[in-house]
């Protein structure tokens, strides 16, 4: 089993789903979570890449977050898309990082991504209410490696 795959249990994966669908039912944000192997670059700038890469840049209201981690290299990032960043400090998503390092490091893996995806779909929830008309643009599957 690759570190990937082991990082999140399968029931552990079903979880972060159903929190990931549940803050998303709240906001016409959209949630992703990436989970790679190893990152050689800025955790940040890596997550940036991935967003790209997952077209989560493409949201009509340029309000997609990602929750990116690369498991060996023990990098964590929360990167949001334009939309949001117009709107929010530069610090908007310390807490919610610090709260999955925490968790991380407690190998509760699972535990902390659903609470920052908790705390991060309660600030959407403020900044993009839902719509009537809102759709689910992006899986809610979690992606893995590139």
């Amino acid at each position: 089993m690759s570190k990937v795959e082991a990082f999140l249990s399968a029931q552990d994966e079903q979880q972060v789903i159903a929190a990931i669908k549940s803050a998303e039912k709240n906001t016409s944000g959209e949630i992703r979570v990436h989970i790679e192997t190893i990152n050689e670059i800025p955790s940040l700038q890596r997550a940036k890449e991935v967003f790209s890469f997952l077209n989560m840049d493409q949201t009509k209201e340029q309000n997609g977050v990602l929750f990116y981690v690369a498991v060996e290299s023990k990098q964590f990032a929360i990167y949001g898309d334009r939309g949001i960043y117009q709107q929010t400090p530069k610090d908007f998503w310390e807490s919610e990082t610090e709260l999955v390092l925490n968790h991380f490091q407690k190998n509760a893996n699972a535990q902390g991504l659903i609470l920052a995806i908790e705390k991060v779909g309660e600030k959407l929830k403020k900044l993009f209410p839902i719509k009537s008309d809102d759709s689910n643009e992006l899986s809610d599957e979690i992606s893995k490696g590139l």
